[in-house]
């Protein structure tokens, strides 16, 4: 396919264009407490960027942006800032979940074969991915709905391993939150 001359600068200019845009959002994110698309649609006119918050969306996903519960309200955060204290991406490690249980409470139930973990609203994504991510290997899966998750096991004995580990990360995650205990049923 051939381009008509300038074509390719369009499209360079483009894709420069979206960096930077993406780069200002990462950088107001992570100056700043920012709630809603709508927020960052102002703050990046303020700095002459011409968006809409069908623009912002599509950045907010492609950055992969999460929204966390903190002291004031529901903000937007880096994986980083979620995944990591010391600003590792993050991998099969435990450290995301860690971090995560120390913002968010949790508390399970059970029944049967399965796990019931409940967050704050809109937390139970973020916390049934840093489960699938973490070294929490037991599980057959988990699903989540807004602030309640599911964990399924197989059998008996995978469920009580894999309860017995996570109550040890959400100890060294907050020390002082009471483990889930009351989840067993024999």
């Amino acid at each position: 396919m051939r381009r008509e001359p300038g074509a390719r600068d369009e499209v360079t200019a483009t894709q420069d264009l979206k960096r930077l845009r993406q780069r200002a959002i990462r950088e107001l994110v992570l100056a700043r407490p920012v709630g809603s698309q709508r927020e960052l649609v102002d703050a990046l006119t303020e700095q002459g960027f011409a968006v809409t918050q069908a623009t912002v969306s599509r950045d907010i996903s492609e950055l992969g942006l999460l929204k966390a519960p903190r002291a004031d309200g529901h903000v937007y955060v880096t994986p980083e800032d979620i995944g990591s204290a010391n600003g590792r991406s993050p991998s099969a490690s435990d450290e995301r979940l860690t971090r995560i249980l120390a913002d968010i409470p949790v508390t399970i139930g059970r029944s049967g074969l399965i796990l019931v973990l409940t967050g704050t609203p809109g937390t139970a994504s973020v916390i049934a991915q840093a489960i699938d991510e973490s070294t929490l290997r037991e599980q057959e899966g988990t699903l989540a709905g807004d602030n309640t998750l599911l964990v399924l096991f197989a059998d008996e004995r995978r469920l009580e391993r894999w309860l017995d580990r996570f109550n040890a990360i959400a100890t060294a995650a907050a020390p002082a939150t009471s483990a889930v205990g009351s989840a067993r049923s024999h």
